[in-house]
């Protein structure tokens, strides 16, 4: 009979998926929650429930067969080897444990923060962009700008989405918003600086500054957004996500931009501003970005994980040209590089204003399935539903983990506040994506399963 282990990948990270997987299955040996002489689920079977293709399984196993963990027995399948003892394994602290979003199975109604419905991109403009950007001719040395053909594209598109009035110079291609904290850390950052992340916050931007060397300082938020008046001084950067707080919901509000902007002029520090949903807002038209009211001390991080798929691997990073040329000469010393090809499929995308289009498309949709929500958790106290694509139920922190366990029962994912903590503490309350459900009539189903569990105190 086969384990059934909590396996997951990341799409978004910058690690291969098939090493995520070998990571994932030794640690699980290492502690023993895989013993020796277990059958393991055949690749096939493994890859349709991750929801990756089987070779990314394959190369996980043939891995592990190497280094002797596995073991295969002759029409049988795959195993623990016998008598692997391996050395104890410490459990990692909780402020460094890694959360990594497993794939929903078909049968399950994903309620999950910060996935976006993919479903619309199945047009001819997208596939048209992949085509035509499939026939570049391969590159020998790659800029560690981006191609200049898209930064001119993007500067032209985030001034006029976001209010982003970025100089090309000024303009640098990441592989996505983590990806660009990454390579700011990288430039920026000394072992032992400290830097602020919102709690509860965006525990890849916790993870990805504290594995730089940073001493990472938990900054509070409320309804609004990140406290200013709670910062403390001394922090080098800050990272913070102004136009949707993820998760709370948060907008910031001006008075606010302009105290943290006074805050990090004080402090000499820099403000890392994650766009990662800006576009999307119910009430009023978009806040433009924060980098538009002081270009010296923010960098602005964007990404088509949102706007289009994480599957693209392309963001951007905007800052002083002063500043975008010392990431660019890290990236190269770090041989860090966007793939060329997703690049100038993104370029089509915005010169034939097949981006503009979608984005709009997709605000009517994203408001078409807010409206679900609302409806569908009416008499539930909801916060941040004026924009992005989640919104937080204000429950009780027990009812939130009793909800999230007794909804993975009935088949439908959702997450509580206490993901997104860094700290051992979490905030109340429930987390509701809507971006991932496959259509409205399954949000609502998955919504009012939801509101039936709240009901009865779970």
């Amino acid at each position: 009979m086969s384990i059934d282990l909590p396996l997951a990948v990341d799409r978004d990270a910058d690690e291969p998926m098939s090493a995520q997987l070998v990571g994932q299955l030794r640690t699980a040996m290492g502690e023993g929650r895989l013993a020796a002489g277990e059958r393991l689920p055949a690749s096939r079977a493994l890859a349709a429930l991750l929801g990756v293709s089987r070779t990314v399984v394959t190369e996980a196993y043939e891995q592990l067969y190497a280094e002797g963990w596995l073991e295969g027995r002759h029409g049988s399948g795959t195993y623990v080897t016998e008598g692997v003892a391996a050395p104890p394994m410490p459990r990692p602290r909780p402020v460094e444990a890694r959360s990594v979003k497993r794939a929903a199975a078909p049968h399950e109604i994903d309620l999950r923060a910060g996935l976006p419905w993919v479903g619309a991109l199945d047009t001819p403009a997208w596939r048209r962009a992949w085509r035509l950007a499939s026939g570049m001719a391969p590159q020998q040395r790659q800029d560690p700008h981006g191609l200049p053909g898209l930064r001119a594209a993007l500067a032209d598109y985030v001034r006029r989405s976001r209010g982003v009035a970025c100089p090309v110079d000024g303009l640098l291609i990441t592989r996505g918003a983590t990806n660009g904290l990454d390579l700011l850390a990288a430039t920026v950052l000394r072992p032992g600086d400290r830097v602020g992340v919102e709690e509860p916050g965006y525990r890849r931007a916790h993870a990805v500054l504290a594995g730089r060397g940073a001493e990472v300082v938990p900054c509070p938020v409320d309804e609004h957004g990140l406290i200013v008046d709670a910062l403390p001084d001394g922090l080098r950067l800050v990272h913070t996500t102004p136009s949707h707080q993820f998760p709370m919901g948060g907008v910031l509000p001006v008075p606010r931009r302009q105290a943290l902007l006074a805050w990090a002029r004080r402090n000499g520090a820099l403000v890392a501003e994650d766009d990662y949903d800006g576009e999307f807002r119910y009430d009023v038209a978009p806040l433009p970005a924060l980098y538009g009211l002081d270009p010296d001390v923010v960098v602005y991080l964007g990404t088509t994980a949102k706007i289009l798929t994480a599957d693209m691997g392309v963001g951007w990073l905007a800052g002083r040209p002063a500043l975008v040329k010392e990431i660019a000469l890290r990236r190269e010393e770090l041989n860090d590089r966007t793939a060329v090809v997703p690049q100038d499929a993104l370029r089509l995308l915005l010169e034939r204003g097949d981006l503009d289009r979608h984005v709009r498309r997709m605000r009517g949709e994203y408001a078409r399935r807010r409206d679900v929500v609302v409806r569908a958790l009416d008499g539930l106290v909801l916060r941040g539903d004026t924009a992005g694509m989640h919104l937080v139920v204000d429950v009780p922190a027990p009812v939130a983990a009793g909800v999230e366990r007794a909804a993975a029962e009935r088949s439908v994912l959702v997450e509580t506040l206490r993901h997104h903590h860094a700290g051992p503490l979490g905030a109340p309350g429930l987390v509701i994506g809507y971006g991932a459900a496959a259509n409205p009539a399954e949000l609502r189903a998955g919504c009012e399963i939801v509101r039936e569990l709240v009901g009865t105190g779970r």
